[in-house]
């Protein structure tokens, strides 16, 4: 079902994945499919389509997590709870490769779409499902949003200040579901390319699996110790020296050691203290994570007396991990992303606005960076390709 201009040079052109999505996991998903060439054929409910569409209106009347997931994709308006409207879904799913769904726990069931169902009806489409807790758990049955499952994981607890847990800012639980799902598809979709993969394939994700998976380090280091580390901020429980520091400029510097060596050169090199370096307590890693806080302290008074871009350099010198604290207004902004030209221009329905070209750096590939769809507004000519006259209304 592929169409000229949609990723023809991408590594997976060809590939027709087919979403029915919401918010942001499984839109993380299929976006990330787009980026590598695959044509995401999106289908929304008529009335009103995926609900982030309506979080917010910044981005020329466009909700800005709409925009950051949804490039590239065509949205086919189709309702599902129509006879008519779910018989044109089981002909995109006739032509597709891949199904993707994030919807409500048992509702693929309910329209006869579970990979169950599929592996009958269409036995060569991976169908890949997104949800909140994974079957046959006391928390199955519950909706999961990305706050939720951080809270319920654990990840709360590790974050901000004794007293004081917090949820990480990005949606940790939702992104790192999508980017599962993703590598799950691909690997599947490697798999049947090589023959490896016989049948009907089909793979589940969840978001809770992905924050337990996350949560790898807290976990192991609780249940052999019996210890619920405190969460410390811009800090670690886990390695010190690791935290944030105030500038004599008003700035914030994060300085890093991860190991014995980095910690050597930090006191000897960067805050001229051989006292500290020879200091038994602090030798290794676990003695200094015992004495952490007046070890932030000594380094939190040497940084209060000098400016960030001295610190800065001196670090550098000594070979120390470092970086500055930024706002989301000074990211927008970074130097480092305009001089390795990240930006590009993307298309959406309010007009053209600036988007980040995604991580991979794929010798002799580009991403597409398509436009942002408008509720339906590839309805008919979806419709028109399955050979089928186009009446929004009935479908």
């Amino acid at each position: 079902m592929d169409t000229p201009g949609h990723g023809s040079a991408g590594p997976l052109a060809g590939i027709t994945v087919v979403t029915l999505e919401q918010a942001v996991s499984a839109p993380m998903c299929t976006r990330t499919l787009g980026d590598f060439g695959a044509r995401v054929i999106k289908v929304e409910n008529p009335r009103g389509g995926d609900f982030a569409r309506h979080y917010d209106d910044v981005v020329g009347g466009l909700a800005a997590h709409f925009v950051w997931l949804n490039r590239g994709k065509e949205s086919v308006a189709l309702d599902l709870k129509s006879p008519a409207g779910m018989a044109v879904l089981r002909r995109l799913l006739d032509r597709a490769d891949v199904l993707v769904s994030n919807l409500a726990p048992g509702a693929t069931a309910k329209l006869g779409i579970a990979p169950a169902d599929l592996a009958v009806s269409h036995p060569g489409l991976i169908a890949v499902e997104i949800d909140g807790y994974g079957p046959g758990g006391p928390l199955s049955h519950k909706r999961a949003y990305d706050l939720l499952v951080q809270a319920e994981s654990g990840a709360c607890a590790t974050t901000g200040r004794p007293g004081a847990p917090a949820k990480a800012g990005p949606p940790m639980a939702d992104v790192s579901t999508g980017l599962y799902a993703a590598l799950s598809i691909m690997a599947l979709l490697c798999g049947k390319e090589r023959g490896r993969v016989q049948g009907p394939t089909s793979a589940a994700v969840s978001l809770f699996d992905t924050m337990t998976e996350l949560m790898g380090y807290s976990l192991t280091y609780t249940r052999h110790t019996g210890v619920d580390q405190e969460p410390k901020g811009m800090g670690s429980p886990a390695v010190a020296p690791y935290g944030a520091y105030p500038t004599a400029d008003g700035h914030t510097v994060v300085l890093g050691t991860t190991n014995d060596g980095e910690w050597q050169r930090l006191a000897r090199e960067l805050l001229g203290r051989p006292d500290l370096a020879d200091d038994e307590r602090l030798r290794s890693n676990s003695g200094r994570v015992a004495h952490s806080e007046g070890l932030d302290a000594e380094i939190g008074a040497w940084c209060a007396r000098h400016d960030l871009a001295h610190v800065q350099d001196r670090a550098d010198a000594a070979g120390i991990g470092n970086s500055r604290y930024n706002t989301p207004s000074d990211v927008v902004a970074h130097p480092h992303l305009t001089a390795r030209d990240r930006w590009r221009e993307i298309d959406t329905p309010g007009g053209p606005v600036p988007a980040l070209l995604p991580p991979p750096v794929i010798s002799g590939y580009e991403q597409p960076m398509g436009p942002i769809p408008a509720l339906g507004e590839h309805t008919a000519a979806v419709l028109a390709e399955l050979g089928i006259g186009s009446d929004g209304e009935s479908l």
